[in-house]
């Protein structure tokens, strides 16, 4: 077995970490919007935050691709202002975070949706504002679930092969993950250093899970 490579764990690991803030920021008002409103078309939003995790992930990243890429208006923009996304690392955070999205918003609109909401209720008794409320009182209360949704949108947009292989390509040294690196390593017949990067891979999705499935405990506890 040769000198193992370990680019592709720091880049999966950048990548992870820019998908989740990206579902962080994202997921939190959609899981909100859908947990507290009724509104025309709430079905069909509902849908779409869960469309990443039924469509096929080549599909997912055709999507993105025909999005991103420099034949649409968004992509040839993002190329004049110097950001482009396509065949990028940051291709590979948009396609991961967008792939792990679902994630995050579901397990976070549980959090809101088991709030009880007579302690809100007792906040604007007292005159404070809604968005006092939601920073002081709701998201202390949902920060179990939003912290679980976290570690499964890391764990998911870790090991994001398809859309991620779509968008930012294979390039050894640019964008190749840990999940593309292994799917290099068996084609090539290097068993052992793929056996040693599936380990790795394990390793950070089982403590993820383990994450997750604390911080869902705590917020189950807490709500009872």
């Amino acid at each position: 077995m040769g000198e193992i490579d370990w680019f592709p764990l720091w880049l999966s690991l950048r990548v992870a970490t820019v998908a989740t803030l990206l579902v962080l920021l994202t997921g939190i008002p959609a899981a909100w919007l859908l947990a507290r409103y009724e509104f025309p078309g709430k079905e069909i939003l509902n849908g779409l935050t869960s469309l990443p995790l039924v469509l096929p992930p080549t599909v997912l990243g055709y999507y993105l691709l025909v999005l991103l890429g420099n034949q649409s208006p968004l992509g040839r923009w993002l190329d004049d202002i110097g950001w482009p996304l396509v065949f990028t690392w940051r291709g590979a955070a948009v396609a991961s975070a967008v792939a792990s999205f679902p994630l995050m918003a579901q397990t976070a609109r549980s959090g809101f949706e088991g709030i009880d909401r007579r302690l809100e209720d007792m906040g604007r008794v007292l005159g404070r504002s809604n968005l006092y409320i939601f920073w002081r009182v709701t998201l202390p209360l949902a920060w179990p679930s939003i912290v679980a949704g976290m570690a499964l949108s890391f764990a998911r947009a870790l090991g994001d092969f398809g859309a991620t292989l779509m968008v930012a390509g294979n390039i050894p040294g640019r964008t190749q993950t840990m999940s593309l690196r292994i799917f290099d390593l068996i084609q090539a017949n290097r068993q052992g250093e793929a056996n040693v990067m599936v380990l790795v891979m394990t390793a950070v999705a089982v403590v993820l899970l383990f994450v997750a499935q604390y911080f869902t405990h705590q917020l189950h506890r807490h709500l009872k």
